[in-house]
């Protein structure tokens, strides 16, 4: 159902901007289908990212985040050569990564 994160980034003076699209349902557990039946609850709960290898940072999200989420933010000390990981875990057991080198 959900893909793979797409990963976008590059360094300037130290500084890596990395840009993620996360394909995702992200259903909050309070829609109704058109039968009227409850769609279930299926978002993504935590966001991690890697460095080289070294968790660098972690999100704890809910059922509010948009569908398919677009994420952006910054780690210092980048250089070019450097691989970024993002991985993600939802609230049914799914998981899914994406990863790139830096330019």
């Amino acid at each position: 159902m959900a893909g793979n994160v797409k990963l976008r980034g590059k360094v300037k003076d130290g500084v890596a901007a990395i840009k993620c699209l996360m394909p995702h349902p992200m259903e909050t557990g309070t829609r109704r289908a058109d039968d009227g039946s409850v769609v279930p609850a299926h978002y993504i709960e935590t966001v991690t990212c890697e460095l080289n290898g070294e968790q660098v940072m972690s999100a704890q999200w809910g059922p509010s985040v948009s569908k398919d989420p677009y994420f952006a933010f910054k780690i210092k000390d980048a250089k070019p050569g450097d691989v970024v990981k993002v991985t993600w875990i939802d609230n049914q057991g799914e998981t899914a990564s994406g990863e790139m080198t830096l330019k």
